[in-house]
């Protein structure tokens, strides 16, 4: 039953050993005693002290106990159900090399998962274990603890790049040479591009023992990829691939601009057995420039996405010929060749015939190149519109031929020598001349220059210090065939032989496709053609935006390097796929290459023992131990809280009480009542026994809630009906008693509202009266309650809360008026301000004054007896307390904290122990309305003490 329970730390389970012994401890140990509250209200009830002290914990609390230690001695185990072994029972070191590129990505959680499975199998067989991730950055294999190697692991991530697995072979077999009964397992992601001999070097280092090499991978490859989008004759055109068939046929492909945006979808589909296909998408010119990125919806990956930047954009090319146009023979004409190699990459416009300006017509088309083949001098207003056209951004391509050698214009990138040179001239060359291999520099870098091109004429530039810098192909002998410099934010390219085959082969052979594309490729970018260049002589574009493993967008690593402007690779480690150089010039790096072909991974010799990579049955006990154990804890708490007696108003759970306390409780009730009656309404019996003059009436029955009010002490507080207000009263007792529960022995409820029309007030020792100007004043019936409250013994804090707005003229404000006519019918004593030998101040804490949110006002209390000369005392009290007190200080905001305990407002004064000083006003308020004047005779014994010994 128990054969697939294993244990992370079994040597722990010795603990379970104990569990007698906390039995034991725990039989003798005694719950909490109870607890008898004793309010104000209820002194006359549950006088007589109980103890209860069982001799024994119950038995049903010692086994919960119990129940909970074993939990935890189980947890601290680390128990799993079925937990995996790995390939091999080796004592060597255990090595997971995991294929972290962009095609982990789809599955990254179960590979991970199943790496912490090797990793915690390894723990329980005292194993160290070494993470490689084959996507990283070859480094030194290390043995780690497994608690350290499971950190590792989790800070592996998926690359978004192909893996190059070759590259940490040599620090795979020195550790091996190290350790050599070590175990690998590898979990693979079953891709390769190209040849891949990682398996095959693998079985040579494990000749012999192949067992000890597990390989976990998929069993087909599921990742699907973009190798290719670019711009076509028909829009754009994505090639999608996948290593092999494995069933997931259809999908959706998702454009998207820059910021996001969802532009347009397209499906696709793989035919059937094909690991090839491909989508087009059909769109306005506007919008196809517009995307920039490429997805496949659903697929996690670097892989699945494609970017697009400025060289893959549809350009407006417009086309202008310095010849005559000879409709009969097309292969003649000067732009034929030209527009044959754009046509797949943009959309051509040639001017319109017969117009005598076609550069003005075409620039007001809206064109981003202009391409004059065999064009001459140029008029005034033409040149300037071309200048302005080129130095706004614009790029200007143009064609030598028998015109431009004649012609005299500076819109060309270098200085021209006028006659040209041709085969059998002056300045000629015994055979045609080929073409030299571009240059690093050139944006034609990388491109083939095949032998069948040759030069038989062309336009020489004038030697000057610039002219090498902005050559960007030149013959085998030195001399310039395509020149470029920058002009303004624009770019002038100069073909120094002519856009048909007169002059060269170079418009018959494909790489001029390849030069024309690149060339319109740089419409629009604000980069010069001799722009700053890096260590090896290449324009440099840093990184902009880069794509994590999972496709998302990131800011580039600090270990992300800058590319060439003529990078023709796929993303590395040091160069991640993204956006690389300004956003207006941005060069977008792919994760694969337009020819990229993924292909099965050959394990080779360990074909035949490749496991599928799946999530284990293993099973982790230790959560659901851990929250058995917390359950327990809960429970054990709340047995505790019931046995002590804290618990005890929990309906059914409540220990019923004795019915000699109960008739007490409603005895106490019933006085009370009878008490705040007005003295008109009973009549006692004389002594005579005669009958009373009128029928007594029964009492009100006495409601839960009543009893609830009387068995607990509390604050409260007036509702005024302004919810501003009364939330700043509730808030301000609720802060005044945390400050007493903190301080002292009395342990309040929570503050209440009451309403004083219909609420019974004698529940409450002390009430808090904000006074609003403009409220209704308390109807006849609620004032004659009020003033039976303070003539019982309760004590009415009037708060106008308007120190801040008292006048130095004496004038009384709104909230003073509106307490004056509410005490007009009140029998009120004499006021006077605090004294400083007030019981008041000595009731708690020693006070000098009495500060709430302000400290200006003055607090007025009940007036004393005038004191005797013969018999000074520390402080005075007269023979109760006082039944109002009155301020203006708002001592209600200076209490008032929030849910955490955070004050409220802020106090207005200049003493910074202000709050401070009102919280201690609030606490000598209370114990001087819970008390009385018990204090002033506290203080006076020492005096009374030496008038005994006298």
């Amino acid at each position: 039953m128990f054969a697939g329970l294993g244990f992370g730390a079994p040597l722990v389970l010795i603990a379970l050993a104990a569990l007698p012994a906390i039995w034991l401890i725990l039989r003798i140990t005694p719950p909490q005693p109870r607890r008898i509250p004793f309010p104000p209200l209820r002194v006359i009830a549950d006088l007589m002290p109980r103890r209860e002290t069982p001799a024994r914990t119950p038995w049903w609390l010692l086994a919960l106990r119990l129940a909970l230690a074993a939990a935890l001695i189980l947890a601290v185990a680390g128990p799993v159900w079925n937990p995996i072994t790995g390939g091999v029972s080796a004592p060597g070191p255990l090595v997971i090399a995991i294929d972290n590129g962009f095609a982990a990505a789809r599955d990254w959680d179960e590979r991970t998962a199943l790496a912490e499975e090797r990793i915690m199998s390894a723990e329980r067989q005292n194993r160290p274990v070494a993470i490689v991730g084959l996507a990283d950055r070859p480094d030194t294999v290390e043995a780690l603890a497994p608690g350290a190697a499971m950190d590792r692991l989790r800070a592996l991530a998926p690359q978004p790049h192909v893996p190059d697995r070759a590259s940490h072979l040599a620090t795979l077999g020195a550790f091996l040479s190290q350790h050599g009964e070590a175990e690998i397992a590898w979990i693979s992601d079953g891709i390769a591009f190209g040849a891949d001999g990682f398996a095959d070097s693998l079985g040579e280092a494990f000749a012999g023992r192949t067992g000890a090499v597990t390989i976990y991978r998929n069993p087909v490859a599921e990742p699907l990829m973009i190798a290719d989008a670019h711009n076509g004759p028909s829009g754009i055109e994505v090639r999608l691939v996948r290593a092999d068939p494995n069933g997931r046929d259809t999908g959706t492909l998702r454009a998207l601009d820059t910021k996001g945006l969802l532009l347009a979808e397209m499906p696709f589909s793989f035919s059937a057995g094909a690991s090839e296909t491909t989508a087009r998408f059909d769109l306005p010119v506007e919008l196809d420039n517009a995307v920039a990125r490429l997805e496949i919806a659903g697929e996690t990956s670097a892989g699945a996405v494609g970017l697009i930047d400025e060289s893959g954009k549809r350009r407006r090319v417009g086309l202008v010929s310095g010849g005559t146009v000879d409709t009969a023979q097309p292969l003649l004409s000067p732009t034929y060749y030209v527009s044959r190699a754009l046509a797949p990459y943009a959309e051509l416009r040639e001017a319109r015939r017969g117009i005598p300006d076609p550069v003005g017509d075409l620039v007001d088309q809206g064109v981003n190149v202009l391409v004059l083949a065999d064009v001459g001098s140029l008029d005034s207003e033409t040149e300037t519109k071309l200048a302005r056209f080129v130095e706004e951004g614009g790029l200007l391509i143009r064609f030598a031929g028998t015109r431009l050698a004649a012609g005299n214009d500076e819109l060309v990138p270098v200085r021209l020598r006028r006659g040209g040179r041709s085969l059998g001239g002056s300045l000629s060359w015994d055979a045609p001349k080929t073409f030299a291999p571009f240059p690093e520099t050139s944006p034609f870098a990388g491109l083939p220059v095949p032998d069948e091109i040759t030069v038989s004429r062309q336009i020489l530039a004038e030697p000057d210090g610039e002219l090498s810098r902005r050559t960007w192909a030149a013959l085998a002998d030195g001399t310039p065939v395509v020149t470029a410099a920058k002009r303004g934010e624009g770019l002038i390219v100069l073909f120094h032989v002519t856009a048909d085959p007169g002059w060269s082969s170079l418009p018959l052979s494909g790489v001029f496709v390849d030069m024309m594309r690149r060339t319109i490729a740089l419409a629009g970018r604000s980069v010069a053609a001799n722009a700053g260049e890096g260590k090896n002589g290449a324009d440099m574009a840093a990184p902009q935006r880069t794509l994590d493993g999972f496709g998302i967008w990131r800011s580039p690593p600090a270990t992300a390097k800058p590319i060439p402007r003529n990078h023709t690779g796929r993303a590395t480690l040091d160069h991640p796929p993204g956006f690389y150089g300004p956003s207006e010039a941005s060069i977008a790096l792919n994760t694969l290459l337009p020819d990229d072909r993924p292909m099965a991974l050959d394990y080779g010799p360990f074909a035949g023992s490749l496991v599928p990579i799946a999530r284990a049955a293993t099973v982790d006990l230790r959560p659901f131990l851990l929250l058995i154990a917390a359950l327990l804890l809960i429970a054990d708490t709340i047995a505790s809280l019931l046995l002590g007696g804290h618990l005890g108003g929990l309906g059914g759970l409540r220990r019923r009480p004795r019915p000699r306390g109960a008739t007490a409780a409603i005895l106490a009730l019933a006085t009370l009542a009878a008490i705040a009656l007005p003295a008109g309404q009973v009549r006692a019996q004389g002594a005579t026994g005669e009958a009373p003059q009128e029928t007594a009436r029964e009492l009100p029955p006495i409601s839960a809630e009543e009893v609830e009010r009387a068995a607990i002490t509390r604050l409260a507080y007036v509702v005024t009906g302004n919810p501003d207000i009364d939330g700043t009263s509730r808030a301000g007792l609720d802060g005044l008693t945390r400050a007493l529960v903190m301080r002292t022995a009395l342990e309040p409820g929570e503050p209440v509202g009451v309403d004083v029309e219909r609420d019974e007030l004698a529940f409450y020792p002390l009430l808090y009266w904000p006074v609003v100007a403009g409220n209704a004043l308390p109807s006849p019936a609620a004032l004659r309650r009020l003033d039976a409250y303070m003539k019982g013994g309760g004590t009415v804090i009037f708060d106008t809360r308007d120190a801040m707005a008292l006048r130095f003229d004496g004038a009384v404000t709104p909230e003073g008026q509106q307490l004056r006519r509410m005490l007009a019918t009140l029998d009120i004593p004499e006021l006077e301000p605090v004294p400083r030998d007030h019981v008041l101040s000595r009731a708690f804490y020693i006070l000098d004054y009495f500060p709430g949110r302000y400290a200006t006002g003055e607090t007025w209390v009940e007036a004393l007896p005038p004191e005797d000369e013969a018999s000074r005392r520390p402080a005075r009290a007269g023979d109760g307390v006082s039944p109002l007190i009155i301020t203006s200080n708002d001592l209600a905001a200076a209490w008032a904290v929030g849910g955490r305990g955070e004050p409220l407002f802020p106090v207005v004064g200049p003493d910074p122990r202000q709050r401070e000083i009102a919280y201690r006003v609030g606490i000598n308020i209370t114990m001087y309305a819970l008390t009385g004047n018990y204090k002033a005779d506290q203080v006076h014994v020492p005096a009374l003490l030496e008038r005994l010994g006298q």
